[in-house]
């Protein structure tokens, strides 16, 4: 199956700007949408396609900065690439700390620009990519059985099969024997592969 392909997103209520940066996108091969403030975008922009955002700071209504915000909050938040007349270190410090991949001011050279594209759109690859692993994760996780998740942490606590099979009021055979599914379940043949595939699951929990 073809994967979607990348849009670059120019939110600016600048129409002559927003009207250069959607022409240079376009003679670069990208597909390009433009919208005049934070709001248009957010309610235009379909979920979950691949791309980034070349974002205004100054724009009527919701800022740049504050639709950075909001849109962190997703799970398909794409990288933003700041683009602005009205800029400050602060701003931008803010901005970065935030995740942005650049914060440019205006005017910007075109192969500065372009190459910022290029970055954001490699860090959105491999946003996707992690957390289609993850979600690959999670569903071999949630295969298992009651007892095999109870063996599993377990194992990964650094319990020895006894000690479980004590714990678990079980034979230390039927100890090994779910812990052999548990390695399959979730595609690892090592105690250290487990233990990494752990505290992965940890990180992803909700109550984190």
């Amino acid at each position: 199956m073809t994967p979607p392909t990348p849009i670059i997103h120019v939110v600016d209520d600048d129409d002559s700007l927003r009207t250069a940066v959607t022409r240079l996108m376009r003679a670069a091969g990208h597909e390009v949408r433009s919208y005049s403030s934070a709001g248009e975008f957010l309610l235009a922009r379909p979920a979950n396609t691949p791309g980034c955002v070349v974002l205004d700071v100054q724009m009527p209504g919701p800022s740049g900065i504050a639709l950075q915000e909001a849109f962190g909050k997703l799970n398909d938040a794409l990288p933003i690439i700041f683009l602005t007349g009205h800029g400050d270190i602060p701003m931008s410090v803010r901005a970065m700390k935030a995740g942005a991949v650049d914060f440019l001011t205006k005017p910007v050279q075109r192969q500065v620009l372009l190459k910022a594209v290029e970055n954001a759109l490699a860090r959105d690859e491999e946003s996707r990519k992690a957390r289609e692993r993850d979600g690959a994760l999670r569903a071999r996780f949630e295969a298992l059985t009651p007892r095999e998740r109870a063996v599993f942490t377990l194992v990964a606590a650094g319990k020895l099969n006894k000690q479980i099979a004590t714990e678990l009021g079980t034979s230390e055979r039927t100890v090994k024997a779910h812990r052999a599914q548990v390695m399959e379940k979730m595609q690892v043949t090592s105690l250290a592969e487990l233990v990494h595939v752990a505290d992965r699951l940890q990180a992803l929990s909700p109550s984190r």
